[in-house]
């Protein structure tokens, strides 16, 4: 029999999940993201100019991600000295995986900065990032198209994140903190709407795992980011 999870949810359900596109109006883009109790803020910038090294090549896209001091239980110290390894390595996730999803060229010399601001943790941040970040994203695009200033929609195809994990000896979707700090195997998962794979990142935090426990991880966060590009279209479709 199936353990019950915190969430009282099947080992293969979402937390509940709603995007709503233009939260914060002054953003070229903006999505407001809530899975479960994790609340992230996504906005997207539109600067002209590109890095030094991008001149003469095309666009860019590049992300930053912060957890405010009051998501978490305890209070989280801003990072006024600059990001910490941790956030570095977030922020590079993110911004991978929306340059997955986008036809740089397409932008011209212009850079989108995508602002990843969690406003409560419970597990999932970076994948709920790249999530809304990608609707924060296409709503920038969207206003170039508008504007004249870009001849097509530069988010070729959505990109969406989900985390799985095996909690007691089961393989579960979508951890939320309390399965994430006891898990055995911990993976996040961010992929195309053609499902083709951005990046993977497991680790076995105790024991190693068996590969045909990597394959069931994989199938089930494949299902999970489907469900969540799912979602991502309604959103766009409700927005437009």
């Amino acid at each position: 029999m199936s353990r019950v999870r915190p969430s009282g949810r099947r080992a293969d359900e979402l937390r509940p999940v709603t995007l709503e596109l233009g939260a914060a109006p002054r953003a070229e883009g903006s999505c407001l993201i809530a899975v479960g109790d994790t609340r992230v803020l996504c906005t997207a910038t539109v600067q002209e100019g590109v890095p030094p090294w991008r001149e003469e090549i095309g666009g860019w896209v590049t992300a930053e991600y912060a957890m405010l001091p009051r998501s978490t239980l305890a209070r989280t110290p801003r990072e006024r000295t600059g990001p910490r390894s941790r956030t570095q390595e977030i922020q590079r996730l993110i911004g991978r995986a929306l340059r997955a999803a986008t036809d740089l060229e397409t932008l011209g010399m212009r850079t989108v900065i995508v602002d990843c601001d969690v406003l409560s943790a419970d597990g999932g941040t970076r994948t709920a990032a790249i999530t809304g970040g990608c609707l924060a994203l296409w709503q920038a695009s969207a206003h170039l198209v508008g504007a004249g200033a870009t001849p097509a929609d530069a988010v070729r195809q959505l990109v969406a994140a989900v985390s799985v994990g095996m909690v007691d000896g089961e393989l579960c979707l979508d951890l939320d903190y309390a399965e994430d700090v006891r898990a055995e195997v911990d993976m996040n998962f961010a992929a195309l709407e053609d499902g083709r794979i951005v990046e993977v990142q497991g680790t076995a935090e105790g024991a190693p795992f068996a590969r045909d426990t990597l394959d069931a991880l994989l199938a089930l966060a494949e299902a999970g980011t489907r469900q969540l590009i799912a979602l991502q279209r309604s959103a766009m479709k409700a927005g437009s």
